[in-house]
């Protein structure tokens, strides 16, 4: 196993273009000068690291992968293409059948640099945060997929992203571009071992094209002993869409940092995510859409629930520039708080600096409504079953907005598992 110094990020871009080995390079400098974050840094408020970035190492092989995934991957039956990471490495590659470019970052960076210059390294600055920079600085494979201009691909492609060697780090890099008039649709799925000590530092880069639409549906359920601080940025151009769906259920630590720029006229974001810790798990996200254009939209729509001893974080900002009129932008977090020990912040900020605007939001925490549970148990059901199908339709809603409903179904089974696990042992 490396040590992330000069030798190991020499090692990772050994197949570097020009252009990509610069930006490597200013990204060891930031990773060598920038100090671990602290929960004395607003932006990392709440969150309190037991570790550095030094104790995990880089692996040259990756461990072994898991057993095909059943829930996933049977929602997902006809897909355009699949790619599987473990450990940071591309493992296996089904470029499928369709006008896109799609496959492993390597593998591109050898044979059709041009084609990823103007995308990839270019979502999440690497002066950041220590995690950023050390995505850059020694991050080497992920998948990249790059559809033409008038393209449209109604299958969805899937990346299935793990974690298998204990002790070990990894920075996979998805980056997702979407030609003029385009569409496609990706699914990304990251999964460990619940015994397994590793960190993972993924960075997802979207670059959605005028008048395109781009969907993508993340499922996090890492194991209980990994970590993951994950950055996600997409820059939307004229007209364009952009639909995000993230679902949170593993990780001892699991943060999304998501920025979204709203950059063309008439450009739209939708992003809804639903969340549920227990134990001592922290779900941290952290969101800022951003509306440069004008006519944009947006809606932040995130629903979680908390039980045991864990803890959920959002804090969300709708930044409107002055050029931006006509926006029209909203952002809900509602947050169930399913036991005495489990905890929920929830910060929501606008900063609106046009005056031809539309912008709201909407936050709550607390617990199961004790009027509905009343009425439940009053038609016939017992208090455990009525707390089941309260807590099912208090996700309903968020997971109703997926991008992709088949991936819905099989996360609202998972939680509504989760959730009687929970009442079996008496944690809630």
């Amino acid at each position: 196993m490396k040590t992330l110094d000069v030798q190991a990020s020499a090692a990772a871009g050994a197949v570097d273009p020009d252009w990509l080995a610069a930006r490597r390079k200013v990204a060891l400098d930031y990773y060598d000068k920038l100090d671990m974050p602290s929960d004395r840094e607003e932006v990392w408020r709440y969150v309190d690291f037991d570790f550095v970035l030094g104790d995990f190492g880089l692996v040259d092989e990756p461990g072994e992968a898991h057993e095909i995934d059943n829930g996933i991957a049977a929602a997902l039956p006809d897909i355009a293409g699949s790619m599987l990471l473990v450990d940071g490495h591309a493992v296996s590659v089904n470029t499928g059948d369709t006008d896109a470019v799609f496959g492993s970052l390597r593998t591109l960076l050898a044979d059709n640099p041009a084609i990823l210059e103007p995308h990839v390294a270019k979502g999440t600055p690497a002066d950041m945060n220590k995690f950023a920079a050390a995505h850059t600085a020694f991050g080497s494979d992920g998948a990249v997929l790059v559809v033409p201009p008038g393209t449209a691909i109604e299958r969805p492609f899937f990346v299935d992203i793990q974690a298998a060697t204990d002790g070990a780090v990894s920075f996979p890099l998805i980056t997702l571009a979407t030609g003029e008039s385009s569409q496609a649709s990706v699914v990304i799925r990251y999964r460990s071992d619940d015994e397994l000590n590793a960190l993972v530092v993924p960075n997802l880069e979207l670059a959605v094209g005028d008048n395109s639409q781009l969907k993508v549906t993340v499922v996090q359920h890492w194991g209980v002993g990994t970590t993951s601080v994950s950055h996600l940025r997409a820059v939307v151009g004229r007209d364009g869409s952009v639909h995000i769906g993230e679902a949170g259920l593993g990780g001892a630590l699991s943060r999304l940092q998501l920025q979204i720029d709203l950059e063309g006229n008439g450009s739209n974001a939708n992003v809804v995510g639903a969340y549920f810790g227990d134990e001592s798990q922290t779900l941290d996200y952290r969101y800022t859409m951003h509306h440069q254009g004008l006519n944009t939209d947006s809606d932040m729509f995130l629903k979680g629930a908390v039980q045991g001893e864990s803890l959920s974080i959002f804090t969300g900002m709708i930044r409107i520039d002055e050029e931006a009129q006509k926006t029209n932008a909203y952002q809900t977090n509602r947050n169930l708080i399913l036991s005495d020990g489990a905890a929920a912040q929830s910060v929501p900020n606008l900063e609106i600096l046009a005056n031809d605007v539309r912008c709201g939001h909407g936050s709550t925490m607390g617990p199961l409504d004790e009027e509905q549970r009343y009425y439940l148990m009053s038609r016939g059901l017992d208090g455990p079953r009525s707390d089941r199908l309260l807590v099912h339709g208090f996700f309903n809603e968020a997971l109703a907005k997926f991008p992709e409903p088949a991936i819905a179904d099989v996360v609202t089974s998972w939680i509504d598992a989760k959730y009687r696990a929970a009442q079996e042992a008496g944690t809630v």
